[in-house]
């Protein structure tokens, strides 16, 4: 499988390689530093709009049309 939820960051931390057999991301070999923070990044205050944005969208689909 492969990492999908941005709010954790994970895609961040890996390189553009990946696995020849599923094309998850090669994360097993890459270095990483981590470090607590206190607040959002700006990618992630983007994907949290943008997750709101398609979520309406979606529920606008479900609204039988009259």
């Amino acid at each position: 499988t492969t990492f999908h939820h941005a709010v954790t960051g994970a895609n961040v931390v890996t390189t553009e390689n990946s696995d020849w057999a599923t094309n998850c991301p090669e994360y097993k070999v890459t270095a990483v530093q981590v470090r607590r923070t206190n607040q959002h990044s700006l990618w992630q205050e983007r994907n949290a709009l943008e997750d709101v944005s398609l979520r309406r969208i979606a529920a606008a689909e479900l609204v039988p049309a009259k």
